[in-house]
């Protein structure tokens, strides 16, 4: 089944989940067991796509930063529910060394792309996929599809559908926080709050 016939049954899921995830609260130890030890992680596979302004992104030009990837497209009811936290996440931790890429899988393409990300006001990189970078990252088949990798480009984490803001939040600044695999000062003192 194409993503385009599963629009409907995406939506539905989607409003479902975040009704559900709107109501829970993240521990640290659950972001701990969704984020994968250092010795468990795979490197994230490479693409080269173009951005909006038809310069050449790779994810290599972000190594040494955690980077949220996220699958998604214009008539995901989801996707519009994410893109304001990633637009957050993106100016909240810029200056930590994170990043957000948005890699919309639209099958029309940037002239789709384009007016959403200005409507939805994106201030983070968006790029158009195609079914082989879709294929690199195990096939995407719902949207959205989010991972977070690590400095050293590992695939931290991996979210299929909707999830809470605060997982993702979470996870986000216990890659930043981590140090070698230890946690940083900066996350001690916060989890003492």
């Amino acid at each position: 089944m194409s993503l385009l016939g599963l629009r409907p049954a995406l939506l539905v899921a989607g409003i479902i989940v975040a009704a559900l995830a709107a109501c829970s609260s993240v521990s640290e130890e659950r972001v701990r067991a969704a984020v994968k030890g250092e010795k468990e992680r795979k490197p994230a596979p490479e693409f080269a796509l173009k951005d909006a302004d038809g310069r050449a992104a790779s994810l290599r030009d972000y190594r040494g930063k955690v980077v949220l990837l996220n699958f998604w497209a214009t008539w995901c009811g989801p996707c519009k529910i994410e893109i304001p936290w990633f637009a957050e996440f993106e100016q909240k931790y810029k200056d930590r060394g994170f990043a957000v890429i948005g890699i919309s899988l639209d099958e029309e393409g940037w002239s789709v792309v384009k007016p959403y990300i200005t409507e939805m006001k994106v201030n983070y990189r968006m790029l158009v996929g195609n079914d082989s970078v879709s294929e690199l990252y195990g096939g995407v088949e719902s949207l959205p599809t989010t991972f977070v990798i690590d400095r050293q480009g590992k695939i931290a984490s991996a979210h299929v559908g909707l999830v809470s803001k605060s997982v993702y939040e979470n996870e986000i600044r216990h890659l930043l926080d981590s140090v070698g695999g230890r946690t940083g000062a900066g996350e001690r003192s916060r989890r003492a709050d």
